[in-house]
Parts: C-alpha cells; structure tokens; sequence
C-alpha cells in the first residue's frame, strides 16, 4: 500500500468520525485539496527515507489551504512547483475561509520549517532524497467562533477513535518509507509516534514546534531544531 493508497483510505474512515464541542467544524483537505496532496506524495513520497518528519495536524493557512503538510502557500507553490485545484470543505468557518493557492495569509510555522529546509538544501530533491515530512492527523478542527483545536484537546472517547485511525494509518506509511528514524514535530507528535510505532526497529525523536505561540521557537526555532536534529544524529 502506497502513500496514496494509506491517505485515501484514512480519508475515508475518518470521515465516519463525529465530535462534540469544542469542535464545531471539521476540514479534511485529503478530500477537498485531494489534487495537490496526492502529487506531494506521489512526486516526493519514494521509499527509502533516511527520516520522516510526524507534524500534528493542519493549520488554517497551511495544509488545510494547499493539502501539504505545513504547506505555507509560497513555499508550495514556488519551491516545492505545486499549484493543484482545491475545493472547499463540507462545513466552512467563515472567519477560516479555504481560497487554497489564491489565500494570501501565511503560516508562520510552514514558513519556519520549510524555510530552514530550503535554506539547507536549496532543491526540494535533494531534501527529499533523504526525507518527508507528514501529519499525523489530517483533519483541521475549529471551535464555533473560528478558533484552532488540537487533536489533544477534543474529547476524550472522540480522541481516542480518532487516534486508533491515525495511529494505524502512519505506522503503514512509516512502513512504506522505511526510516531509520522518526521525528515528531513538537511533544503532541512525538507522544503519538511513540505509540503508533511501538516495536518497529527506528529510533523516534522530537523537534521543538515552530508555532508562533511558542516563546522558545520565537526566540530561535531553527537554532533549537538544528541542535536536536544533531543530538539525533540527523546530518541537516
């Protein structure tokens, strides 16, 4: 089963999930930016990976406008050279609109990550011959006003239907891409990594998440993420 294979099927499953609030509206860009997220994994999802980084889920002017995981729109369309049809989801915020490539908000954190990794490695093939970056959970969750919810904070009995789908769905992708090492993007991703992957021969790790609403990577999110990339033993 490819990369396409395991998010089409997640895609699926998941949306037979319900939540209760905080989460009011549910995005799921596998199904409304299919296009753009299917030529990612298709253009640089090829096995092996020396690495596969693990984010938690979308962000509102990330992935859930491009279908890319922390896919800020300029580094999607300019460096990675993918410009896909995007449609709107099911149940749209109107404070959350999705404009998908035509969206002129930025991610701070997509503008963070991929821009140390374009400035690393300045192709994204020679990037991607090393590694790839997913989420863990695809889905975006918003709370009545337009607000973010993280998959950590939704309920109990909801979460735990939610993770067992996930869970299953990156270990088959890890699988797929054989890594030596896995690395979660902020603790939320790691803990889940920890458990999807139990008993599978790699190493997981974490790096600090590049979210503007952490003070540690406002003050040098790269620097931290360089120096645990290297304490991981990763040659960034």
């Amino acid at each position: 089963m490819d990369l396409v294979s395991i998010a089409e099927e997640l895609s699926t499953v998941l949306e037979s999930l319900a939540f209760s609030r905080p989460v009011a509206h549910v995005y799921n860009p596998l199904r409304y930016a299919r296009a753009p997220h299917g030529e990612y994994l298709r253009r640089f999802g090829t096995p092996p990976k020396e690495a596969v980084f693990v984010g938690m889920n979308p962000g509102p002017w990330g992935m859930a406008q491009t279908g890319v995981p922390f896919g800020e729109i300029e580094v999607v369309k300019e460096w990675l050279g993918i410009n896909g049809s995007v449609e709107k989801p099911a149940d749209e915020h109107p404070k959350k609109r999705v404009d998908g490539f035509a969206c002129r908000r930025s991610e701070v954190s997509g503008r963070r990550l991929w821009g140390l990794i374009r400035e690393r490695f300045g192709e994204p093939e020679r990037f991607f011959a090393r590694f790839f970056v997913l989420n863990y959970c695809p889905l975006l969750f918003l709370t009545a006003e337009g607000g973010n919810v993280t998959p950590d904070k939704i309920r109990t009995a909801e979460r735990e239907r939610l993770t067992l789908l996930c869970d299953r769905a990156l270990r088959r992708a890890v699988e797929y891409l054989a890594p030596q090492v896995v690395i979660g993007v902020g603790g939320f991703a790691e803990e889940r990594c920890r458990e999807a992957l139990a008993g599978l021969d790699l190493r997981i790790g974490r790096i600090i998440h590049p979210s503007p609403a952490s003070p540690a990577a406002n003050r040098d999110w790269a620097g931290t993420a360089l120096r645990q990339l290297h304490e991981l033993g990763i040659e960034f």
